[in-house]
């Protein structure tokens, strides 16, 4: 199975997942999106609401029909490698495994960067996080998504903060070199530090795209 994620109104991706854009005659896919956007909306308000003093100003994005879209690959061993990468930085005591292997997510190292009580200075890496919002907020926190799924949900800025981070306090790259990384997808025999340094390249490049474009970004899977 594949991993991507998605930037762009979540309508859209909504829509898309079920199948509106392409079933159906015109006249119903746009009652469909329609009806998901306002969906969306509602969703947005309430989380605003429930999230109160702990964000500086409501939630706010995009949602019209007209708003860009886009998505990115980082792939499980990408993604999966970068958040072990993550735990480790800050284990250093526990052995980093070499490779990304099956079951990582029971990791040692990740349990304990989300063990009850822990302060992890990469939560919105390690913590699970499914859908990043473009507001920033320094605590992740789990709620309902448009499905009514429990999910995880993280800030975009801190995101971004915590990947440079991790850099800083590892690779220490220049942003030439991390673009490089980008460029170059690993094979299947890549150890995890190379499959971690995609997996930041790529991460990083699509937040700061989201950041930019002020529009939310959700692991696609």
């Amino acid at each position: 199975m594949s991993l991507d994620v998605y930037v762009g109104p979540l309508s859209q991706y909504y829509a898309a997942q079920r199948g509106s854009a392409s079933a159906g005659m015109a006249t119903d896919r746009v009652a469909t999106t329609t009806h998901i956007r306002l969906t969306v909306l509602a969703w947005r308000k309430g989380l605003t609401e429930s999230l109160g003093a702990n964000i500086d100003a409501p939630l706010d994005w995009d949602e019209s029909a007209a708003a860009p879209g886009f998505s990115a690959r980082p792939g499980w061993d990408g993604f999966g490698s970068l958040v072990l990468w993550a735990a480790y930085a800050e284990h250093p005591s526990l052995q980093r495994p070499g490779r990304l292997s099956e079951g990582w997510e029971d990791d040692p190292a990740l349990g304990r960067s989300n063990g009850l009580g822990f302060r992890s200075r990469y939560a919105h890496i390690v913590r699970n996080v499914e859908i990043w919002l473009p507001s920033s907020f320094q605590s992740t926190f789990e709620s309902e998504d448009i499905d009514r799924r429990r999910v995880v949900m993280g800030s975009l800025p801190t995101l971004r903060r915590q990947l440079d981070e991790l850099n800083g306090a590892t690779w220490k790259a220049g942003n030439s070199v991390v673009d490089g990384w980008r460029q170059i997808s690993p094979t299947g025999d890549a150890s995890l530090e190379q499959c971690a340094r995609f997996g930041l390249a790529v991460m990083a490049d699509a937040a700061q795209r989201a950041i930019d474009l002020h529009l939310p970004m959700k692991l696609d899977y």
